[in-house]
Protein backbone atom coordinates (compact mmCIF):
# COMPACT_ATOMS: atom_id res chain seq x y z
CA UNK A 1 0.00 0.00 0.00
CA UNK A 2 1.08 3.19 -1.13
CA UNK A 3 1.55 5.56 1.86
CA UNK A 4 -0.02 8.56 2.04
CA UNK A 5 0.03 11.22 5.31
CA UNK A 6 -3.46 10.92 6.43
CA UNK A 7 -5.21 14.06 8.61
CA UNK A 8 -5.51 13.14 12.14
CA UNK A 9 -8.23 15.77 12.76
CA UNK A 10 -11.97 15.55 11.33
CA UNK A 11 -11.81 16.65 7.22
CA UNK A 12 -14.94 18.99 6.10
CA UNK A 13 -18.27 17.77 6.58
CA UNK A 14 -19.49 15.98 3.13
CA UNK A 15 -22.47 13.65 4.66
CA UNK A 16 -26.20 13.67 4.58
CA UNK A 17 -27.17 13.78 7.73
CA UNK A 18 -29.68 11.52 7.84
CA UNK A 19 -33.52 12.63 8.09
CA UNK A 20 -32.97 16.17 6.35
CA UNK A 21 -33.66 16.41 2.30
CA UNK A 22 -32.26 18.16 0.19
CA UNK A 23 -35.73 20.45 -0.24
CA UNK A 24 -35.74 21.31 3.51
CA UNK A 25 -32.56 23.18 3.14
CA UNK A 26 -33.15 24.57 0.28
CA UNK A 27 -36.68 25.97 2.32
CA UNK A 28 -33.95 27.40 4.43
CA UNK A 29 -31.97 28.71 2.42
CA UNK A 30 -29.49 26.61 1.81
CA UNK A 31 -27.60 25.30 -1.09
CA UNK A 32 -28.94 21.70 -2.70
CA UNK A 33 -25.45 20.86 -2.32
CA UNK A 34 -25.46 21.94 1.07
CA UNK A 35 -27.65 19.75 2.55
CA UNK A 36 -25.36 17.43 2.12
CA UNK A 37 -22.41 18.35 4.26
CA UNK A 38 -24.80 20.16 6.94
CA UNK A 39 -25.36 18.14 10.55
CA UNK A 40 -23.24 14.96 10.11
CA UNK A 41 -19.53 16.21 12.32
CA UNK A 42 -17.30 13.78 12.96
CA UNK A 43 -16.47 13.34 16.56
CA UNK A 44 -12.83 14.46 17.62
CA UNK A 45 -10.16 12.01 18.07
CA UNK A 46 -10.39 9.65 21.02
CA UNK A 47 -6.85 10.39 23.35
CA UNK A 48 -6.43 6.47 23.25
CA UNK A 49 -6.68 4.61 19.95
CA UNK A 50 -6.66 1.26 21.86
CA UNK A 51 -8.65 1.79 24.99
CA UNK A 52 -12.10 -0.18 24.94
CA UNK A 53 -15.30 2.21 26.41
CA UNK A 54 -16.76 -0.76 28.51
CA UNK A 55 -20.30 0.27 28.60
CA UNK A 56 -20.09 -0.42 24.19
CA UNK A 57 -18.44 -3.38 24.47
CA UNK A 58 -19.31 -7.03 25.46
CA UNK A 59 -18.43 -7.27 29.76
CA UNK A 60 -15.67 -9.85 29.07
CA UNK A 61 -13.90 -7.65 26.42
CA UNK A 62 -10.19 -7.28 27.21
CA UNK A 63 -6.66 -6.74 25.32
CA UNK A 64 -4.23 -8.91 26.52
CA UNK A 65 -0.88 -8.31 24.86
CA UNK A 66 -2.59 -5.51 22.43
CA UNK A 67 -4.94 -8.46 20.79
CA UNK A 68 -8.32 -7.92 21.48
CA UNK A 69 -10.19 -10.94 24.02
CA UNK A 70 -13.70 -11.85 24.11
CA UNK A 71 -15.05 -14.47 26.81
CA UNK A 72 -11.11 -14.88 27.43
CA UNK A 73 -10.40 -15.87 23.61
CA UNK A 74 -7.77 -14.20 21.21
CA UNK A 75 -10.11 -12.86 18.08
CA UNK A 76 -7.24 -13.61 16.09
CA UNK A 77 -7.97 -17.42 17.36
CA UNK A 78 -11.96 -17.15 16.42
CA UNK A 79 -11.46 -15.71 13.16
CA UNK A 80 -8.63 -18.41 12.59
CA UNK A 81 -11.58 -20.94 13.73
CA UNK A 82 -14.34 -19.47 12.39
CA UNK A 83 -13.83 -16.95 9.52
CA UNK A 84 -14.82 -13.66 9.05
CA UNK A 85 -17.16 -11.48 9.02
CA UNK A 86 -17.80 -12.98 12.28
CA UNK A 87 -20.59 -12.46 14.85
CA UNK A 88 -18.67 -13.53 18.30
CA UNK A 89 -21.05 -13.46 21.19
CA UNK A 90 -20.55 -12.97 24.50
CA UNK A 91 -22.63 -15.80 26.59
CA UNK A 92 -22.02 -13.97 29.52
CA UNK A 93 -22.70 -10.60 28.59
CA UNK A 94 -26.21 -11.98 27.15
CA UNK A 95 -27.05 -13.98 30.27
CA UNK A 96 -26.04 -11.39 32.75
CA UNK A 97 -28.53 -9.07 31.14
CA UNK A 98 -31.31 -11.19 30.81
CA UNK A 99 -30.69 -11.16 34.76
CA UNK A 100 -30.56 -7.55 35.23
CA UNK A 101 -34.00 -7.32 33.46
CA UNK A 102 -35.32 -10.08 35.65
CA UNK A 103 -33.97 -8.28 39.32
CA UNK A 104 -35.16 -5.40 38.04
CA UNK A 105 -38.59 -6.39 37.69
CA UNK A 106 -39.33 -8.82 39.65
CA UNK A 107 -41.09 -11.65 40.01
CA UNK A 108 -44.43 -9.76 40.09
CA UNK A 109 -43.81 -8.40 36.62
CA UNK A 110 -43.05 -10.10 33.71
CA UNK A 111 -39.94 -9.82 31.15
CA UNK A 112 -39.69 -11.19 27.64
CA UNK A 113 -36.92 -11.81 24.90
CA UNK A 114 -37.60 -10.19 21.90
CA UNK A 115 -36.50 -12.82 19.59
CA UNK A 116 -36.67 -10.50 16.17
CA UNK A 117 -33.53 -9.04 18.22
CA UNK A 118 -31.57 -12.47 17.29
CA UNK A 119 -32.91 -15.98 16.98
CA UNK A 120 -31.42 -19.21 17.20
CA UNK A 121 -32.20 -21.79 19.42
CA UNK A 122 -29.42 -21.35 22.06
CA UNK A 123 -29.63 -17.89 22.63
CA UNK A 124 -33.66 -18.66 23.58
CA UNK A 125 -32.51 -21.31 25.60
CA UNK A 126 -30.24 -18.82 27.48
CA UNK A 127 -33.50 -16.65 27.78
CA UNK A 128 -35.71 -19.51 29.23
CA UNK A 129 -33.11 -20.84 31.43
CA UNK A 130 -32.71 -16.80 32.89
CA UNK A 131 -36.31 -16.34 33.74
CA UNK A 132 -37.33 -14.67 30.60
CA UNK A 133 -40.73 -15.47 28.70
CA UNK A 134 -39.83 -15.20 24.78
CA UNK A 135 -41.89 -13.26 21.78
CA UNK A 136 -42.01 -13.98 18.64
CA UNK A 137 -43.23 -12.24 15.35
CA UNK A 138 -43.34 -14.93 12.50
CA UNK A 139 -43.82 -18.99 12.55
CA UNK A 140 -40.04 -19.44 11.67
CA UNK A 141 -39.14 -17.55 15.27
CA UNK A 142 -42.36 -19.70 16.79
CA UNK A 143 -40.72 -23.15 15.16
CA UNK A 144 -37.30 -21.93 16.40
CA UNK A 145 -38.37 -21.14 20.18
CA UNK A 146 -40.52 -24.10 19.93
CA UNK A 147 -37.86 -26.84 18.69
CA UNK A 148 -35.30 -25.20 21.59
CA UNK A 149 -37.74 -26.95 23.50
CA UNK A 150 -39.48 -23.77 25.19
CA UNK A 151 -42.52 -24.16 26.51
CA UNK A 152 -45.40 -22.80 24.37
CA UNK A 153 -46.73 -21.22 28.05
CA UNK A 154 -43.74 -18.67 27.82
CA UNK A 155 -44.16 -17.44 24.07
CA UNK A 156 -46.31 -14.49 23.13
CA UNK A 157 -47.09 -14.03 19.56
CA UNK A 158 -46.78 -10.72 17.92
CA UNK A 159 -47.13 -9.77 13.94
CA UNK A 160 -49.12 -7.01 11.82
CA UNK A 161 -50.11 -9.58 9.18
CA UNK A 162 -50.08 -12.81 10.61
CA UNK A 163 -51.39 -15.59 8.66
CA UNK A 164 -54.56 -18.06 8.77
CA UNK A 165 -51.50 -20.54 9.12
CA UNK A 166 -49.54 -18.86 12.05
CA UNK A 167 -52.16 -18.26 14.36
CA UNK A 168 -53.86 -21.36 13.79
CA UNK A 169 -50.26 -22.72 14.69
CA UNK A 170 -49.72 -20.53 18.19
CA UNK A 171 -53.66 -22.19 19.04
CA UNK A 172 -52.54 -25.61 18.40
CA UNK A 173 -48.77 -25.17 20.11
CA UNK A 174 -51.00 -23.05 23.20
CA UNK A 175 -48.92 -19.76 23.08
CA UNK A 176 -49.26 -17.48 26.46
CA UNK A 177 -50.62 -14.75 24.78
CA UNK A 178 -51.63 -13.47 20.76
CA UNK A 179 -51.23 -9.71 20.43
CA UNK A 180 -53.85 -8.81 17.80
CA UNK A 181 -53.24 -5.88 15.56
CA UNK A 182 -56.34 -5.39 13.54
CA UNK A 183 -60.13 -5.94 13.23
CA UNK A 184 -59.57 -8.36 10.38
CA UNK A 185 -57.08 -10.69 12.96
CA UNK A 186 -60.10 -10.21 15.45
CA UNK A 187 -62.69 -12.11 13.40
CA UNK A 188 -59.96 -13.97 11.95
CA UNK A 189 -58.23 -15.25 14.97
CA UNK A 190 -62.02 -15.90 16.83
CA UNK A 191 -63.04 -18.11 14.07
CA UNK A 192 -60.12 -20.95 14.51
CA UNK A 193 -60.53 -20.04 18.06
CA UNK A 194 -64.28 -21.27 17.62
CA UNK A 195 -63.64 -23.87 14.91
CA UNK A 196 -60.86 -25.31 17.43
CA UNK A 197 -62.25 -25.27 20.55
CA UNK A 198 -59.85 -22.88 22.17
CA UNK A 199 -59.85 -19.96 24.36
CA UNK A 200 -57.18 -17.80 23.37
CA UNK A 201 -55.69 -15.29 25.62
CA UNK A 202 -54.81 -11.82 23.67
CA UNK A 203 -53.74 -8.92 24.09
CA UNK A 204 -54.71 -5.44 22.27
CA UNK A 205 -51.93 -3.37 20.60
CA UNK A 206 -51.97 0.08 21.18
CA UNK A 207 -50.91 2.73 19.39
CA UNK A 208 -50.42 5.69 22.05
CA UNK A 209 -49.19 8.50 19.68
CA UNK A 210 -45.80 8.67 21.92
CA UNK A 211 -43.16 10.22 19.83
CA UNK A 212 -40.37 7.98 20.08
CA UNK A 213 -37.39 10.23 19.21
CA UNK A 214 -36.35 7.86 16.93
CA UNK A 215 -35.68 7.26 13.23
CA UNK A 216 -38.78 7.27 11.28
CA UNK A 217 -38.41 3.57 10.64
CA UNK A 218 -38.37 2.44 14.27
CA UNK A 219 -40.71 4.32 15.84
CA UNK A 220 -44.04 2.49 16.10
CA UNK A 221 -46.62 5.07 18.43
CA UNK A 222 -47.36 7.68 16.03
CA UNK A 223 -50.75 7.07 14.50
CA UNK A 224 -49.60 6.91 10.61
CA UNK A 225 -47.63 3.46 10.87
CA UNK A 226 -48.69 -0.05 9.57
CA UNK A 227 -48.57 -1.32 13.67
CA UNK A 228 -51.60 -1.50 16.25
CA UNK A 229 -54.86 -0.01 17.05
CA UNK A 230 -54.58 3.96 17.41
CA UNK A 231 -55.53 5.36 20.69
CA UNK A 232 -56.80 8.62 19.64
CA UNK A 233 -58.94 7.86 16.81
CA UNK A 234 -60.92 5.57 18.96
CA UNK A 235 -59.88 1.95 17.56
CA UNK A 236 -58.19 0.94 20.27
CA UNK A 237 -61.49 1.43 22.37
CA UNK A 238 -63.03 -0.12 19.24
CA UNK A 239 -61.17 -3.17 19.06
CA UNK A 240 -61.73 -4.09 23.13
CA UNK A 241 -65.15 -4.04 22.69
CA UNK A 242 -64.72 -6.29 19.90
CA UNK A 243 -62.83 -8.90 21.92
CA UNK A 244 -64.99 -8.50 24.38
CA UNK A 245 -68.06 -9.68 22.46
CA UNK A 246 -66.33 -12.33 21.12
CA UNK A 247 -66.93 -15.86 23.89
CA UNK A 248 -64.26 -17.33 22.43
CA UNK A 249 -61.35 -15.11 22.87
CA UNK A 250 -60.28 -14.03 26.08
CA UNK A 251 -58.90 -10.33 26.76
CA UNK A 252 -55.70 -10.81 29.26
CA UNK A 253 -54.50 -7.07 28.47
CA UNK A 254 -52.89 -4.39 26.32
CA UNK A 255 -50.00 -4.17 24.55
CA UNK A 256 -48.07 -0.99 23.66
CA UNK A 257 -44.54 -0.63 22.07
CA UNK A 258 -43.31 3.06 20.93
CA UNK A 259 -40.38 2.26 19.47
CA UNK A 260 -37.17 1.42 19.22
CA UNK A 261 -33.49 2.25 20.24
CA UNK A 262 -35.00 4.67 23.24
CA UNK A 263 -33.07 6.29 25.48
CA UNK A 264 -35.48 9.08 26.74
CA UNK A 265 -37.26 7.21 29.98
CA UNK A 266 -39.94 10.35 29.52
CA UNK A 267 -41.23 8.93 26.67
CA UNK A 268 -41.82 5.31 28.31
CA UNK A 269 -43.93 7.13 31.24
CA UNK A 270 -45.85 9.06 28.22
CA UNK A 271 -46.68 6.05 27.15
CA UNK A 272 -47.34 4.21 30.57
CA UNK A 273 -49.88 6.98 31.41
CA UNK A 274 -51.66 6.79 28.25
CA UNK A 275 -52.01 3.31 28.96
CA UNK A 276 -52.89 2.82 32.01
CA UNK A 277 -56.06 5.78 31.03
CA UNK A 278 -57.30 3.71 28.19
CA UNK A 279 -57.24 0.56 31.27
CA UNK A 280 -59.44 2.99 33.43
CA UNK A 281 -61.81 3.75 30.57
CA UNK A 282 -62.24 -0.57 29.84
CA UNK A 283 -63.12 -0.37 33.32
CA UNK A 284 -65.49 2.22 33.11
CA UNK A 285 -67.49 0.81 29.71
CA UNK A 286 -67.10 -2.81 30.48
CA UNK A 287 -66.11 -3.46 34.40
CA UNK A 288 -63.56 -5.18 33.50
CA UNK A 289 -60.01 -4.59 34.81
CA UNK A 290 -57.16 -5.78 32.69
CA UNK A 291 -54.67 -8.18 34.35
CA UNK A 292 -51.53 -7.50 32.27
CA UNK A 293 -49.95 -4.46 30.78
CA UNK A 294 -47.30 -4.68 28.17
CA UNK A 295 -45.56 -1.85 27.54
CA UNK A 296 -42.88 -3.40 24.83
CA UNK A 297 -39.32 -3.12 24.74
CA UNK A 298 -36.96 -0.29 22.45
CA UNK A 299 -34.62 0.12 25.39
CA UNK A 300 -31.83 1.82 23.66
CA UNK A 301 -28.26 0.85 24.01
CA UNK A 302 -24.56 2.60 24.11
CA UNK A 303 -23.07 2.19 20.29
CA UNK A 304 -21.15 5.18 20.80
CA UNK A 305 -19.81 7.13 23.36
CA UNK A 306 -22.33 10.02 22.73
CA UNK A 307 -25.16 7.49 23.91
CA UNK A 308 -26.08 7.31 27.41
CA UNK A 309 -28.89 4.36 27.77
CA UNK A 310 -31.18 3.94 30.85
CA UNK A 311 -30.18 1.19 32.94
CA UNK A 312 -32.44 -1.51 33.52
CA UNK A 313 -33.07 -0.95 37.19
CA UNK A 314 -33.89 2.57 36.53
CA UNK A 315 -36.39 1.64 33.21
CA UNK A 316 -38.07 -0.42 35.60
CA UNK A 317 -38.27 2.10 38.53
CA UNK A 318 -39.75 4.60 36.03
CA UNK A 319 -42.24 2.47 34.65
CA UNK A 320 -43.64 0.71 37.84
CA UNK A 321 -44.03 4.25 39.73
CA UNK A 322 -45.64 5.50 36.91
CA UNK A 323 -48.18 2.45 35.92
CA UNK A 324 -48.44 2.39 40.21
CA UNK A 325 -49.71 6.11 40.21
CA UNK A 326 -51.66 5.77 37.44
CA UNK A 327 -53.64 2.89 38.90
CA UNK A 328 -53.88 4.57 42.54
CA UNK A 329 -55.07 7.70 41.06
CA UNK A 330 -57.85 5.38 38.77
CA UNK A 331 -59.14 3.42 41.54
CA UNK A 332 -57.38 0.14 39.23
CA UNK A 333 -55.71 -2.73 40.21
CA UNK A 334 -52.35 -2.59 39.12
CA UNK A 335 -52.12 -5.33 36.18
CA UNK A 336 -48.83 -7.45 35.91
CA UNK A 337 -46.33 -5.43 33.94
CA UNK A 338 -44.34 -6.69 31.12
CA UNK A 339 -41.56 -5.68 28.82
CA UNK A 340 -40.26 -7.07 25.94
CA UNK A 341 -36.15 -6.33 25.91
CA UNK A 342 -34.29 -7.31 23.09
CA UNK A 343 -31.45 -5.16 22.08
CA UNK A 344 -30.75 -4.21 25.22
CA UNK A 345 -29.80 -8.22 25.93
CA UNK A 346 -28.47 -9.10 22.74
CA UNK A 347 -26.90 -5.61 21.29
CA UNK A 348 -24.05 -5.04 23.75
CA UNK A 349 -22.54 -8.54 24.03
CA UNK A 350 -21.86 -9.29 20.57
CA UNK A 351 -19.17 -8.30 18.22
CA UNK A 352 -18.49 -8.69 14.25
CA UNK A 353 -15.14 -9.21 13.10
CA UNK A 354 -13.93 -8.05 9.80
CA UNK A 355 -10.33 -8.46 8.52
CA UNK A 356 -9.18 -5.25 6.40
CA UNK A 357 -8.74 -5.63 2.54
CA UNK A 358 -8.24 -2.38 0.79
CA UNK A 359 -7.48 0.62 2.31
CA UNK A 360 -7.65 4.16 0.02
CA UNK A 361 -6.17 7.56 1.04
CA UNK A 362 -9.13 9.82 -1.24
CA UNK A 363 -8.45 13.54 -2.01
CA UNK A 364 -11.43 15.51 -1.54
CA UNK A 365 -11.85 19.25 -0.75
CA UNK A 366 -8.51 19.79 0.07
CA UNK A 367 -8.18 16.93 2.64
CA UNK A 368 -7.95 13.28 2.50
CA UNK A 369 -10.69 10.47 3.31
CA UNK A 370 -9.64 6.76 4.45
CA UNK A 371 -11.70 4.49 2.84
CA UNK A 372 -11.20 1.05 4.65
CA UNK A 373 -12.53 -2.19 2.92
CA UNK A 374 -13.31 -4.95 5.06
CA UNK A 375 -14.84 -8.63 3.80
CA UNK A 376 -18.53 -8.05 5.08
CA UNK A 377 -20.94 -4.95 4.68
CA UNK A 378 -24.55 -4.22 3.98
CA UNK A 379 -25.26 -7.88 3.86
CA UNK A 380 -24.76 -8.46 7.61
CA UNK A 381 -25.15 -5.20 8.78
CA UNK A 382 -27.92 -3.22 6.85
CA UNK A 383 -28.71 -0.18 10.01
CA UNK A 384 -25.94 1.83 8.89
CA UNK A 385 -27.71 1.83 5.34
CA UNK A 386 -30.96 2.14 6.72
CA UNK A 387 -30.92 3.97 9.68
CA UNK A 388 -27.50 5.89 9.51
CA UNK A 389 -26.84 4.09 12.51
CA UNK A 390 -23.38 4.99 14.24
CA UNK A 391 -21.16 2.47 15.32
CA UNK A 392 -17.82 2.46 17.51
CA UNK A 393 -15.09 -0.05 15.65
CA UNK A 394 -11.35 -0.56 17.09
CA UNK A 395 -8.06 -2.07 15.33
CA UNK A 396 -8.57 -5.98 17.02
CA UNK A 397 -5.88 -7.88 15.95
CA UNK A 398 -3.09 -6.20 17.52
CA UNK A 399 -2.26 -2.53 19.39
CA UNK A 400 -0.88 0.53 17.51
CA UNK A 401 1.27 3.73 18.57
CA UNK A 402 0.56 5.37 14.75
CA UNK A 403 -1.82 8.70 14.72
CA UNK A 404 -5.30 8.51 14.31
CA UNK A 405 -6.82 8.98 11.03
CA UNK A 406 -10.44 9.31 10.49
CA UNK A 407 -11.61 6.59 8.35
CA UNK A 408 -14.73 5.68 6.24
CA UNK A 409 -15.32 1.62 7.22
CA UNK A 410 -17.05 0.22 4.09
CA UNK A 411 -18.09 -3.12 2.95
CA UNK A 412 -17.82 -5.34 -0.40
CA UNK A 413 -21.11 -4.85 -1.89
CA UNK A 414 -21.47 -2.96 -5.07
CA UNK A 415 -23.64 -0.04 -3.36
CA UNK A 416 -22.11 3.17 -2.35
CA UNK A 417 -24.42 3.20 0.65
CA UNK A 418 -22.38 0.28 1.51
CA UNK A 419 -21.04 1.90 4.86
CA UNK A 420 -20.24 -0.09 8.29
CA UNK A 421 -18.78 2.77 10.39
CA UNK A 422 -19.20 6.13 8.77
CA UNK A 423 -16.51 7.95 11.56
CA UNK A 424 -13.93 5.74 12.49
CA UNK A 425 -10.70 6.36 13.93
CA UNK A 426 -8.02 4.08 13.05
CA UNK A 427 -4.51 3.88 12.75
CA UNK A 428 -2.42 5.05 10.59
CA UNK A 429 -0.48 2.14 10.04
CA UNK A 430 -3.86 0.14 9.36
CA UNK A 431 -3.02 -2.60 6.69
CA UNK A 432 -4.60 -5.11 4.76
CA UNK A 433 -4.75 -8.67 6.54
CA UNK A 434 -5.66 -6.58 9.84
CA UNK A 435 -8.81 -7.63 11.88
CA UNK A 436 -11.24 -4.74 12.69
CA UNK A 437 -13.83 -5.63 15.89
CA UNK A 438 -17.47 -3.80 15.56
CA UNK A 439 -18.87 -3.06 18.85
CA UNK A 440 -22.65 -3.93 19.73
CA UNK A 441 -23.90 -5.76 17.00
CA UNK A 442 -25.99 -8.44 18.66
CA UNK A 443 -29.61 -6.92 17.65
CA UNK A 444 -30.63 -6.77 14.25
CA UNK A 445 -27.26 -7.69 12.39
CA UNK A 446 -27.25 -11.25 11.82
CA UNK A 447 -30.95 -11.21 12.09
CA UNK A 448 -31.56 -8.71 9.37
CA UNK A 449 -28.58 -9.84 7.09
CA UNK A 450 -29.15 -10.95 3.40
CA UNK A 451 -27.37 -12.90 0.52
CA UNK A 452 -26.93 -9.52 -1.31
CA UNK A 453 -24.71 -10.29 -4.21
CA UNK A 454 -24.84 -13.79 -3.44
CA UNK A 455 -23.14 -13.09 -0.55
CA UNK A 456 -23.09 -15.86 2.20
CA UNK A 457 -24.09 -14.68 5.93
CA UNK A 458 -21.90 -14.93 8.28
CA UNK A 459 -21.56 -17.66 11.47
CA UNK A 460 -22.15 -16.83 15.22
CA UNK A 461 -19.83 -18.34 17.48
CA UNK A 462 -20.75 -18.09 21.21
CA UNK A 463 -17.68 -17.42 23.49
CA UNK A 464 -17.80 -18.25 27.17
CA UNK A 465 -14.99 -19.09 29.62
CA UNK A 466 -11.92 -19.40 26.89
CA UNK A 467 -14.17 -21.76 24.83
CA UNK A 468 -16.18 -21.24 21.60
CA UNK A 469 -18.73 -23.10 19.32
CA UNK A 470 -20.81 -22.67 16.77
CA UNK A 471 -24.25 -21.03 16.97
CA UNK A 472 -25.15 -20.67 13.27
CA UNK A 473 -22.63 -21.83 10.67
CA UNK A 474 -21.75 -20.18 7.66
CA UNK A 475 -23.11 -20.16 4.79
CA UNK A 476 -21.62 -21.58 2.02
CA UNK A 477 -21.95 -20.94 -1.72
CA UNK A 478 -23.59 -24.21 -2.03
CA UNK A 479 -25.92 -23.80 0.35
CA UNK A 480 -27.05 -20.77 -2.12
CA UNK A 481 -27.07 -22.73 -5.05
CA UNK A 482 -29.23 -25.45 -3.79
CA UNK A 483 -32.29 -23.07 -3.47
CA UNK A 484 -31.17 -22.46 -7.51
CA UNK A 485 -34.02 -24.27 -9.72
CA UNK A 486 -31.91 -23.44 -12.41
Amino acid sequence: MTSVARPAGPPPDDAFRAGQRPDDAIASGQRPDDAFRAGDHPPAPPSDLNALDQPIWPRTARRRDGVLTIGGIDVRDLAGEFGTPLFACDEADFRGRCRDFRNAFGDDDMVCYAAKAFCCREVLRWAAQEGLGVDVCTDGELETALSAGLPAQIITLHGNNKTVGELARALDAGVRHIVLDSFEEIARLAYLAERGGARPKVLVRVTTGVDAGAHEYIATAHDDQKFGFSLASGAAAEAVRRVLGSPDLELAGLHSHIGSQITDAARFESAARRMVGLAAAIRDEHGVQIAELDLGGGFGIAYTPQDHPVEPAAMARILTETVDAGCRAAGLRRPRLTVEPGRAIAGPGTVTLYEVGTIKDVPFDGGLRTYVSVDGGMSDNIRTALYDARYTCVLASRESAAQPALSRVVGMHCESGDIVVRHAYLPADLAPGDLLAVAATGAYCRSAASNYNHVPRPAVAAVRDGAARVLVRRETIEDLLRLDAG
